[in-house]
């Protein structure tokens, strides 16, 4: 998979730039506060329909250009190759008064965000990854909607629909508790909301499972055969109605056989969930808020068998985060039969040579990379002749062939 061409429109600080890609590596260098990174989060959004640093699509528009426009908007659109088809992303955001406007079109049909999540497929380097090992549980949950959502329409759709319920449910917690109403009224809301939760439970465990194995390997090499990892996904109640395991450490991987296979039955955890839903009525009521479910569900990285969650050096959480995303390659590769586009932002300086090395060899796997820096000397003389490289400067963007000699 590789993008052919790229376009924005009024997008962050970038006013009009169009730009014909080849496959392979694309190395882009300029300074802090140009548009590289802006450059690389136009195609996450093209992939996902979110941004990866904007709270909010407002954010996305230049609204330095368009300060005189009298319908300010931000456009992004690419061709993009697979091996099965060429086809045409594009999403505008417009913002007409006090209302913003998100329109997204495939091939030029007006389409709905879940219906082109995962067309265009990517894995996203950042130097804050490490806040994967080291955020809060949120941040490990948006991570794992961000990479399932992409190769997993379905679970996308059943994503969208338990935060609907979700938010419904937990607006009728709160009116019960204002008026001291009857519990009875949320057996509807309950069961609406397991149906769905159980779809998502079972596709995070059985993905990490997979995960799991990609980035045990990935993470060997990475320590020299040193260290081990296992990934282990946390829901918020027991799945399989045992014992839940005990997070002292050093954590003994015995301690989570019942969890190392795959998820029972979408049916089995479906009665599962409603049976804690209703176990929990009074103290959601008297809280205002759905206590158990996938909202509350976590993600652990063992080394060794610490948590490094809990503990371990930064070198062993940057380490992890990086195995994790590697991983993710295969992952999506496996899933979907193409490789996803890479993109890697500044990502070398936070790297020592070994971890740079397995960077470089996966960047060269891949059909398409986009990878930026603020400096040529990132990358040795023999990657930059084979890359193509650009200037970044102030929302512009040049191909050069610096004299590496």
């Amino acid at each position: 998979m590789h993008i052919t061409q790229l376009s924005l429109t009024n997008y962050r600080n970038y006013s009009r730039l169009m730009m014909d890609l080849p496959a392979g590596p694309i190395l882009l260098r300029g300074d802090n506060a140009h548009g590289k990174t802006n450059l690389l989060e136009s195609i996450y959004f093209l992939s996902t329909t979110r941004s990866i640093h904007a709270r909010a699509d407002q954010q996305l528009i230049n609204w330095l250009i368009l300060k005189q426009e009298t319908l300010p908007f931000a456009r992004t659109e690419a061709t993009i190759k697979t091996r099965q088809e060429t086809f045409q992303l594009a999403i505008t955001i417009v913002c007409e008064g006090d209302n913003l406007r998100k329109d997204i079109r495939l091939n030029g049909v007006k389409k709905r965000a879940m219906d082109v999540i995962g067309k265009l497929t990517t894995v996203m380097f950042l130097p804050e990854d490490i806040e994967l090992i080291t955020g809060a549980p949120a941040v490990r949950r948006r991570y794992l909607d961000s990479v399932l959502c992409q190769i997993n329409p379905d679970y996308c759709q059943a994503l969208s629909r338990y935060n609907k319920v979700l938010a419904q449910r937990n607006a009728l917690l709160k009116e019960l508790y204002k008026r001291n109403g009857n519990s009875d009224q949320l057996t509807y809301w309950d069961e609406q909301l397991a149906h769905d939760g159980a779809t998502l439970i079972t596709r995070r465990h059985n993905a990490i499972l997979e995960l799991d194995t990609m980035a045990g390997q990935r993470h060997r090499e990475l320590s020299g055969g040193a260290e081990s990892l296992r990934l282990h996904y946390a829901p918020s109640f027991d799945v399989f109605q045992q014992a839940k395991p005990n997070y002292q450490l050093p954590l003994l991987l015995e301690d989570l056989a019942p969890y190392t296979t795959a998820a029972p039955p979408v049916k089995e955890v479906r009665q599962t969930f409603l049976a804690c839903l209703q176990q929990a009525h009074g103290e959601e009521i008297n809280r205002g808020v759905t206590l158990t479910g996938p909202h509350r569900d976590d993600l652990h990285f063992l080394v060794d068998g610490i948590d490094m969650t809990l503990y371990g050096s930064r070198g062993q959480q940057r380490t992890a985060a990086l195995s994790t995303k590697l991983a993710e390659i295969s992952l999506m590769r496996e899933i979907t039969g193409e490789i996803p586009v890479l993109l890697l932002d500044d990502v070398m300086s936070e790297l020592d040579a070994t971890r740079r090395q397995h960077v470089i060899k996966m960047v060269e796997q891949a059909g398409q990379a986009f990878l930026t820096t603020t400096d040529w000397e990132d990358y040795d003389p023999n990657f930059r002749r084979r890359a193509r490289l650009f200037s970044v400067i102030m929302g512009q963007v040049a191909e050069v062939t610096p004299d590496f000699n």
